[in-house]
């Protein structure tokens, strides 16, 4: 018998297993079967209301939920530093509740699945975001380098101090990848523009991730790409006090609609890769390969941007953005320069923040 969500939600509360705490990490199913057998399991690293990656991911299992199958089952809030031996500790927990399929949703479950697959062969994994493949590993990628790259020629075009920023937190591959996209997509459009690019250890932390932005700000940077979850909510408090001398680029959603600090945003639904995931494993369709969306489908991935900016650059992005799909250009994603440390206003090498983290 088929459950809707909703109803779901409401059976689940009155059994006191919606939403459950394990371990830390926060339990919600579809469908009381699939608080011990679920048929797909959904693993989402960091918080489900992130208003961010995290927040597409949770999308994904809701459209599960309600167009694939009520037995499926959402674990998030698991480690917000994306440690990977946290987050191969709860896949493996996972695992031994025999789902059919687990999703896995980031790049930094790469390696957890990777190690467990080998020890649950039965089972299909898919990464969200990943770049891995196997007997039972699937890939699905929504683009964002592409919508990142554009994103960086909006920075380009509409920097006035000619120094473009770059806030995230952790740092698994996808997201550099994007970091690099968008800063090859800022010299493309303005090749002698600064970049400063911060890596904070932590998506969520309001406190750290507002540090990076008053440091970058300080050193006159006015406009900032923010890849980060929960803590871009404090980024956007320090912008907004700017009172439009600084802009902010979001990403996954268009932040655009949001709030007027935004001049742009690099939308990447990757609630629609999770949803396809299910749909081809239902289907027997699972290719044990990278399958990739892009600007080609641009309700997925696209370059939002704000009503103020400029005719001149709407129409620049506009013909990049078919460059870019045509194939024409091509995008980098490769980033060998430093990075900015907010603690000391300098900038350093990229394994500096490697080495923080060991600290930790």
């Amino acid at each position: 018998m088929k459950v809707s969500l909703k109803k779901s939600v409401l059976l689940l509360a009155c059994a006191a297993c919606f939403p459950a705490f394990a371990q830390g990490a926060v339990v919600e199913t579809a469908s009381p079967e699939a608080a011990t057998a679920p048929e797909i399991t959904v693993l989402l690293p960091g918080k489900a209301h992130d208003n961010g990656f995290m927040e597409a991911g949770y999308r994904g299992y809701e459209r599960i939920a309600k167009g694939v199958t009520a037995n499926v089952k959402c674990v998030s809030d698991v480690s917000a530093t994306s440690d990977a031996a946290v987050l191969t500790a709860e896949l493996q927990k996972l695992a031994k509740e025999q789902p059919k399929l687990i999703i896995g949703h980031g790049g930094q479950m790469n390696g957890p699945v990777s190690a467990v697959s080998k020890e649950y062969p039965q089972i299909q994994f898919v990464v969200i975001q990943g770049s891995v493949k196997g007997d039972n590993i699937s890939s699905y990628v929504v683009d964002q380098e592409q919508s990142a790259f554009l994103a960086g020629a909006l920075a380009g075009y509409m920097t006035k101090t000619g120094k473009v920023g770059h806030i995230s937190g952790a740092w698994p591959k996808p997201g550099l990848q994007a970091r690099a996209a968008f800063y090859n997509g800022v010299k493309y459009a303005n090749p002698h523009a600064q970049f400063y690019s911060t890596f904070t250890g932590d998506l969520d932390n309001m406190k750290v991730n507002a540090k990076a932005a008053e440091a970058q700000i300080g050193e006159g940077v006015d406009v900032i790409y923010t890849m980060l979850n929960s803590g871009r909510s404090a980024v956007n408090q320090v912008i907004a006090k700017t009172n439009g001398q600084v802009l902010e680029i979001g990403n996954v959603i268009d932040w655009t609609k949001e709030s007027p600090i935004f001049v742009g945003s690099a939308v990447a639904d990757s609630s629609e890769a999770l949803f396809n995931a299910a749909k081809d494993y239902k289907a027997g369709a699972l290719t044990h390969d990278i399958t990739k969306i892009g600007l080609e489908k641009p309700d997925i991935v696209r370059l939002a941007v704000a009503p103020f900016v400029p005719a001149e650059a709407v129409n620049r992005l506009h013909d990049l953005h078919q460059k870019v799909v045509s194939g024409e250009v091509q995008i980098s994603t490769t980033y060998d320069g430093p990075e900015f440390d907010p603690a000391t206003k300098t900038f350093v090498s990229q394994d500096a923040k490697n080495q923080r983290k060991a600290k930790k």
